[in-house]
């Protein structure tokens, strides 16, 4: 009898589990699109500044690392819908959304202490932003220069009419996209820090029956 009610607590564990993730990934996908979403004036305009990892980071951080790659998986998926970048976009904002949540989950899940979610927050922030260097010039621009029948050269294009002096993609990898993916996700941490005290007990009310 025992055994039935803890297989019977375990599987309402689970379907709360994933009622929150869903809605979650509802939240990321809504902030992920414009006005919400927004270009900033000097970056190239394919790079875009948005919230939609907090979503993910709080439900890495309190339902664990698998339920907030999850949340960046659904989101990016419902992104393939009206990409304009044919999913290249999007499979380079799964990956270092991946990034960034997987480690605050990793480090804060099922813990009290606020330290530590402090500590995976700012960790996944600095993996996101080294993880921008290979990602993009190993896949994410070989990817779109594909799809869109662009050399690599045409690409560095973008960032040479925001500053002439850059003269390959990894140069423009380090000038420009890593402090910007640094400071995206350090916004996104800072949000996700501050709620997480006041969102974590609802949350771990997912766990307590």
């Amino acid at each position: 009898m025992e055994k039935v009610q803890k297989t019977r607590r375990t599987r309402r564990v689970d379907v709360r589990r994933l009622v929150f993730t869903a809605l979650m990934a509802a939240l990321s996908i809504v902030l992920a699109e414009p006005p919400l979403a927004f270009k900033v004036g000097i970056m190239p305009s394919f790079m875009t500044f948005d919230f939609s990892d907090v979503p993910a980071m709080l439900a890495s951080m309190t339902m664990g690392p698998v339920s907030g790659v999850f949340v960046c998986l659904i989101k990016n998926i419902f992104g393939c819908f009206t990409t304009k970048t044919a999913c290249v976009g999007e499979l380079s904002n799964f990956i270092l959304s991946a990034a960034l949540v997987f480690p605050a989950g990793l480090i804060a899940h099922r813990n009290g202490k606020y330290i530590r979610a402090v500590v995976g927050c700012l960790s996944g922030t600095v993996l996101m932003a080294l993880m921008s260097i290979p990602s993009n010039y190993f896949l994410v621009f070989p990817a779109y220069g594909t799809a869109f029948g662009l050399p690599i050269d045409a690409l560095v294009g973008y960032y040479q009419k925001i500053l002439p002096s850059v003269e390959n993609l990894i140069q423009c990898l380090i000038i420009f996209n890593v402090p910007f993916t640094l400071v995206k996700g350090l916004c996104a941490a800072i949000i996700s820090i501050l709620l997480y005290k006041k969102l974590r007990p609802v949350f771990s009310g997912i766990y307590r029956e």
